[in-house]
């Protein structure tokens, strides 16, 4: 797909330090298309807590007329910011009372971007939602796009500041949209309840960064940790990881270390894990720094907890330690079964026990070059060769 327009508006703002799908896919639409990527508006209690975070600061200097609303990062993608503020609607009650304030913010928000996107000329928008179910939710309405594509990549409808209005919200912004694409199947199926027009279209990564032909310096953190390493890296949540799992997989190998990178959650810091003196946590890294961290391990963990959270989560960490070519071990879920050929997928601490010998002892030069070919097959470039698939078929 070439010369088209697109805006897209998401729950992850362009400064997030973290990775981010729709900021992936921005990137690859505009390699041939013109992108304006929407930035979320700051409400009034996300102003009034002026915390001094990466990914509010930018927006914050938009709103206080400090810098300009729009920003060209490439010749055909924009990101636009918001010089005013929104209601703060999520404590309402659902029902009336959050939908009327709810849509003064998406009438205020589009009809700024629609006249940003004029200024633009740009024509017959395809309109890209990344998992923004509040702010997006009338934008069919007063954006009035040639295509409006919901994305689903994650459940929000467990998460507690969600609960009270997604449930509802969600089924009937799936309803509405013109296409529906996930990137995972249990995703896509729960959506095709709504919109048969749903569709998993995989997953995309970025694995410039991961190669196994650099050459890694090793961190001075690991001069004091012992070969065998074990390890994750990412988000330390309880959402997401199953903290008694990794203490009695450590406490049954004191001869291996197993090490922990990232920010911990409280359930985490203050878990019986750091008892353990086979255990490291060496707090966040900057995402640069990712490959070389992980070059110091000898296998890579994704230790999920089974909850509505993970069943359909795909994991773009797995991609990233195949693409290193490590040995991986997770827990097995629904989603998991995709990398069955290339991963130990585990259903408890025993099949973890097994899994860690088996990927110290029996590894080979065959199976490093199957996982980073495995990996590779997940580019952006083919996951937006997916999605534009679907978008044709729509239009015609």
């Amino acid at each position: 797909m070439k010369g088209r327009d697109f805006i897209i508006t998401g729950l992850q703002p362009w400064d997030i330090p973290i990775g981010s799908n729709a900021i992936d896919i921005a990137r690859e639409i505009a390699v041939d298309n013109r992108v304006l990527y929407v930035n979320s508006a700051l409400d009034q209690m996300t102003i009034y807590r002026n915390q001094p975070k990466p990914d509010i600061q930018h927006r914050m200097e938009v709103y206080r007329k400090q810098k300009p609303p729009l920003r060209k990062i490439t010749g055909s993608l924009w990101v636009l910011d918001f010089p005013f503020s929104i209601w703060s609607v999520n404590e309402l009650p659902d029902g009336f009372l959050f939908d009327f304030f709810n849509k003064l913010n998406n009438k205020k928000i589009f009809n700024y971007v629609k006249k940003v996107a004029a200024d633009l000329n740009f024509k017959d928008v395809i309109h890209f939602i990344d998992n923004d179910i509040y702010r997006s939710f009338y934008a069919k309405e007063f954006l009035k796009p040639c295509l409006s594509v919901y994305y689903r990549r994650d459940n929000l409808q467990p998460f507690a500041y969600w609960k009270k209005h997604v449930g509802r919200l969600e089924p009937l912004l799936i309803r509405k949209s013109d296409l529906v694409v996930c990137n995972s199947p249990q995703l896509a199926d729960f959506a095709r309840a709504s919109n048969k027009k749903s569709f998993d279209i995989g997953q995309g990564v970025d694995l410039s960064a991961y190669n196994t032909e650099l050459n890694f310096a090793t961190p001075a953190e690991f001069e004091s940790i012992p070969n065998p390493r074990i390890g994750y890296i990412g988000d330390i949540n309880s959402l997401r990881l199953d903290p008694d799992l990794l203490y009695n997989l450590a406490k049954s190998k004191p001869g291996y270390s197993f090490v922990m990178i990232g920010g911990e959650d409280k359930v985490f810091a203050a878990h019986s894990l750091h008892s353990l003196k086979n255990v490291y946590f060496l707090g966040s890294i900057p995402k640069a720094m990712v490959p070389t961290y992980m070059s110091c391990l000898q296998i890579c963990l994704n230790p999920q907890a089974i909850n509505e959270i993970t069943i359909g989560n795909y994991p773009r960490k797995v991609d990233e330690y195949l693409a290193m070519g490590k040995p991986v071990i997770a827990t097995r879920t629904a989603t998991m079964e995709i990398f069955r050929e290339h991963v130990y997928l585990c259903n408890n601490v025993e099949d973890y026990q097994m899994a860690v010998e088996d990927a110290l002892n029996n590894d080979t030069v065959e199976k490093t070059r199957q996982r980073i070919l495995f990996a590779q097959s997940h580019s952006w470039k083919n996951n937006v060769s997916r999605l534009f698939d679907h978008i044709q078929k729509s239009l015609t």
